[in-house]
């Protein structure tokens, strides 16, 4: 007698689900131990501000500014809206299904096992190389920082990777093994760190604002447009990389104390603090400087600052502040991929190596390290461009998804508890989905290409491990042992 969840053919292992039941019961557990709840409010929304906020404006914000000129702010604001539609999905899945997963889990017990591991497979693009893309930006402030300082710069052989006049960046490395340090202790010493990371992150970026005022000029935002709608647009997927974070807080779902509660204030509330600092600074930056003398620099507000003032002194304490924004950006990320892959693991669909939890610290060990091993090389030796656009077109996939999961699980678990509701739905999951479509079409030729190499890995790695070994196939009700 077939398992009641085990799919009776082949064609329909594709679609099984995953009943919401089944997944809160087995929340936590993993290979030799489980997760613990520690987790409130205040630490989880610092999760997603730490997570988003510094990715756009301190690393991105000098490769999107040429493609849309003074509009960024408009470009900045498109893809906040996108993230809201998101985020409003994100909310109420976020607190009926308060699961390590995000939306991994919440596609599988909505769309079936094939969605969700696309799903999952494009959170591993979005999170793993998103890490590494920022560590990348963290070692051009670490530049600015030592020239500030001492007059000197790193050798560009460590500094830099293959193609952009180096070997390897010792810097990026170095930040993401330093997240990794912290994140072995347990996630709620390292959710302390963080809160003193985004708080020195602010008063950064504040910082920015009331300084680089000083040197703003009308001029400088005219023509408005300069390159027209398609190049907001454009500027709008690239920077919509600069809102990854936001969903963080989701990933903590089995860490947080009240999650049906706490999860989708932290969602809103971090993507609301974000949105407003990234408009304001990216409003003063460009006042400050003609938008042409943007191109070619990933250290853009420390550059403002130096050339406003003519004083190094500011540029200097501006890259001090970029430096805590970027590793703490690095290690909220970092923390999340390790929670989407101990799901995926818990399900069966990846190794259980990234499930195993240390029994001391509650920390899933040996997966943090493989995830940090693979997110430091990549960014030791891939330029941070290239990085950026492919996390985007991974993250509006994933973002997609749950616009459509929200609107399914409304209709197959209408009594589910949840800690909130999607206003007026399904208009804001249609527009969310309709707006990730938008900017996905906005990508380049080249980061498609990269998209569809993935995917096609992907599914190949499905077909041939995860589809006969997830447990709703073998019919397995404990999480697997190492």
């Amino acid at each position: 007698m077939r398992h009641p969840d085990a799919a009776p053919a082949p064609g329909a292992a594709l679609l099984r689900r995953k009943p919401v039941e089944r997944l809160v019961a087995e929340g936590g557990h993993g290979a030799g131990g489980h997760l613990r709840r520690t987790l409130g409010l205040w630490q989880l929304t610092t999760l997603g501000i730490g997570a988003t906020l510094g990715t756009g404006i301190f690393v991105v914000l000098g490769e999107a500014v040429p493609k849309a000129g003074p509009a960024v702010t408009v470009s900045f604001l498109l893809a906040g809206v996108t993230a809201l539609f998101s985020a409003l999905s994100y909310a109420e899945l976020a607190g009926a299904v308060p699961m390590a997963g995000s939306s991994y889990s919440y596609a599988y017990a909505t769309l079936g096992e094939l969605v969700a591991w696309v799903c999952g497979w494009c959170l591993i693009l979005e999170y793993g190389v998103s890490v590494a893309a920022v560590a990348v930006g963290w070692g051009q402030y670490l530049g600015e920082l030592l020239d500030g300082l001492f007059g000197a710069a790193l050798p560009a052989a460590l500094s830099a990777p293959p193609g952009e006049g180096g070997l390897v960046n010792l810097p990026a490395l170095a930040v993401v093994l330093l997240a990794l340090a912290l994140l072995l202790g347990g996630a709620r010493e390292s959710a302390r760190v963080n809160t003193v990371l985004v708080a020195v992150k602010v008063a950064a970026l504040l910082l920015f604002c009331a300084v680089a005022a000083t040197g703003v000029r009308a001029g400088n935002y005219t023509p408005f447009a300069p390159l027209g709608a398609s190049g907001v647009s454009a500027a709008g997927a690239t920077l919509f990389f600069s809102y990854i974070g936001f969903d963080a807080a989701s990933t903590a779902g089995e860490e947080a104390r009240d999650a049906r509660r706490d999860l989708p204030r932290a969602i809103m509330l971090s993507l609301a603090v974000v949105t407003a600092l990234y408009v304001l600074v990216a409003a003063v930056a460009i006042g400050a400087r003609p938008w042409r003398r943007f191109s070619g620099t990933d250290a853009a507000l420390a550059a403002i600052l130096r050339d406003t003032t003519g004083r190094a002194v500011w540029s200097t304490l501006l890259s001090a502040g970029a430096l805590v924004a970027i590793a703490s950006v690095v290690l909220t990320v970092t923390y999340g991929q390790t929670r989407i892959l101990f799901a995926m693991a818990r399900d069966g669909l990846v190794p259980p190596v990234f499930s195993r939890v240390h029994p001391r610290t509650g920390v899933p060990r040996a997966g943090t390290v493989l995830v940090a091993a693979f997110c430091g090389l990549l960014a030791a030796v891939v330029p941070l461009g290239a990085l950026a656009d492919a996390t985007s077109i991974g993250t509006l996939f994933a973002f997609a998804v749950v616009n459509v999961a929200v609107v399914v699980l409304r209709r197959t678990s209408p009594a589910l508890p949840r800690g909130f509701r999607v206003p007026l739905s399904p208009l804001p999951p249609a527009a969310g989905l309709g707006c990730c479509l938008w900017l996905m079409a906005g990508l380049s030729g080249v980061t498609w290409a990269a998209f569809g190499c993935w995917m096609a890995l992907g599914l190949v790695v499905y077909f041939l491990y995860g589809q006969r070994r997830s447990r709703l196939a073998t019919g397995a009700t404990r999480a697997p042992r190492p």
